[in-house]
């Protein structure tokens, strides 16, 4: 089922999230829901509390290329447990953002430890997009965007913008 992706400012995407601590098939379900809400967008990640859930849970499938085969990943509770000096700059968007992008500045390889839908804990290095994608992710259930790496004007616009678009949706 599709759900709906809160946007920009809403107190819920500034909450830390609560790290899972058993797995149900209502949270297996929510991550097919989150699947489904990410492809539809369409985007390449998606974490709970920007569809209201506070719990440690993102989903992501880096892969753009027509013809291949998609790699959907559901992680929960996912941790960075260790990242490169090298970093990466990234032109990043966000579903909770619409239509707004900025250059951003990460670690260009992460090592993240998480466990998969089958409660098995798995751990995996990601380089590249994957890289800033999970942690862009992975920042999300701490209660941080993309524009918090912004210089402070330009965060304000882009909150100001969010906040017109809300202000519009509402009135549609």
């Amino acid at each position: 089922m599709k759900r709906n992706i809160l946007i920009h400012p809403d107190p819920r995407l500034k909450k830390v999230c609560a790290p899972v601590a058993d797995l149900s098939d209502e949270l297996r379900q929510l991550a097919d829901d989150m699947l489904e809400t990410m492809y539809d967008a369409p985007g390449i990640g998606l974490a709970a509390p920007q569809i209201g859930v506070l719990e440690r849970l993102i989903v992501l499938d880096c892969v753009k290329e027509e013809g291949e085969t998609p790699r959907p990943l559901v992680m929960f509770n996912p941790e960075v447990i260790a990242s490169s000096d090298e970093t990466n700059v990234y032109e990043e968007g966000c579903l909770s953002i619409p239509e707004q992008f900025a250059e951003v500045t990460r670690p260009k390889v992460v090592d993240v430890t998480w466990m998969d839908r089958d409660g098995n804990l798995r751990q995996e290095t990601f380089d590249g997009l994957w890289a800033t994608c999970v942690q862009h992710e992975i920042d999300h259930l701490n209660g941080k965007l993309f524009i918090d790496y912004l210089k402070p004007l330009k965060r304000q616009m882009i909150t100001r913008k969010m906040q017109k678009l809300k202000r519009e949706r509402a009135r549609a």
